[in-house]
């Protein structure tokens, strides 16, 4: 069965990735999944305001959804790849049902399960994953046609009122950086760069 995604450009997702990156211009939060989406992340920049999901799959665009419910002026977006959003797929209802004006979920749809070996994910297939958010209640859902486009969206996220739902057909490439294995840490961080814990002195 054809998918929607098929007549799509493949891009690169550590570009697109550092393309996000660098439209932020006001303390952005960015919750970043397991694997390459959040190694990509680090790869583009560290920035006190980016959260790396170490070993926790699923569960970007839930604590996105927590930090945007929480900071309402701010704006947040949780970065996942389309077998995470599979796994937890409830998700986009409960943010369908909240609809955090300030909250963006980008979807990185290789149509794999990369690090655990590339098995296909039903993206590649029979579910259109933007047709998903849509029907869970997300009417700002749109696929990125290519880069330009992409970029477009991102900036109507950044200006308009959400959520705000993005999906972009991408590459397997495998990212080079690689955060620290220190969950306290980043969540440490984190939590200083969006001011919910103080500097510690």
């Amino acid at each position: 069965m054809a998918s929607p995604r098929d007549d799509l450009a493949i891009m690169s997702r550590k570009d697109l990735t550092a393309r996000v990156v660098g439209k932020l211009k006001n303390d952005e939060a960015v919750v970043a999944g397991i694997g390459n989406t959040n190694f990509d992340l680090l790869d583009a920049g560290h920035r006190p305001q980016n959260f790396y999901m170490l070993g926790s799959m699923g569960l970007a665009a839930p604590i996105a959804l927590g930090v945007a419910l929480a900071q309402p002026g701010r704006n947040v977006f949780g970065l996942e790849g389309d077998g995470s959003i599979l796994m937890n797929l409830g998700t986009l209802t409960t943010i369908a049902a909240q609809a955090p004006s300030n909250l963006t979920i980008i979807i990185w749809d290789n149509g794999l399960y990369q690090i655990t070996g590339k098995q296909e994910t039903a993206t590649s297939s029979v579910t259109d994953i933007v047709a998903v958010a849509a029907g869970c209640g997300i009417p700002n859902s749109a696929w990125a046609t290519d880069e330009n486009h992409f970029e477009s969206l991102v900036e109507t996220a950044i200006n308009t009122h959400g959520p705000h739902f993005i999906a972009a057909r991408v590459d397997d490439a495998s990212a080079t950086a690689r955060p620290e294995r220190n969950p306290v840490l980043w969540k440490d961080r984190f939590m200083v760069g969006i001011g919910s814990k103080p500097v510690q002195s």
